[in-house]
């Protein structure tokens, strides 16, 4: 049974509690272990993202600039963010570069998700790939 991390633990601060409840209930029985890498997010460090492959060096992560089209990373009126970002964990470290294993934990969630009656979206299925990114609908 795998289990998070601190850093893992870290990243779900803030989140949504249905969307934690999904992070918690598909890592006790995943496939391919992961890590959450990122959860709430402040305006700057979305502008941040959102630079990268613009005026920053990098290729384009996102479409959200943090101001006038806010990320689910950021949190809304209720004060919780509805996003979160994670990678497989193998061979001791995080593997950004293996979207294979990712698509097999991104199916593993979505399950969870449903068998939970908790609404989630993967960016894996979105018209601008955004395969680490899992958030509530």
């Amino acid at each position: 049974m795998a289990i998070f991390s601190k850093r893992s633990k870290n990243n779900l601060k803030g989140i949504h509690p249905n969307l934690v409840k999904v992070m918690n209930e598909a890592i006790k029985n995943t496939p391919i272990d992961f890590t959450i890498t990122d959860g709430v997010r402040t305006t700057a460090q979305q502008q941040a993202l959102y630079a990268q492959g613009r005026s920053k060096p990098g290729r384009i992560v996102t479409n959200s600039d943090g101001v006038k089209n806010k990320s689910n990373h950021q949190p809304k009126s209720d004060g919780y963010g509805y996003a979160v970002d994670l990678y497989p964990y193998y061979n001791g470290s995080v593997q950004v570069n293996d979207d294979i294993r990712l698509r097999t934990i991104a199916s593993h969630i979505i399950n969870t998700a449903k068998s939970l009656g908790i609404r989630i979206e993967w960016g894996g299925h979105w018209k601008f790939r955004d395969y680490p990114h899992f958030e509530l609908k």
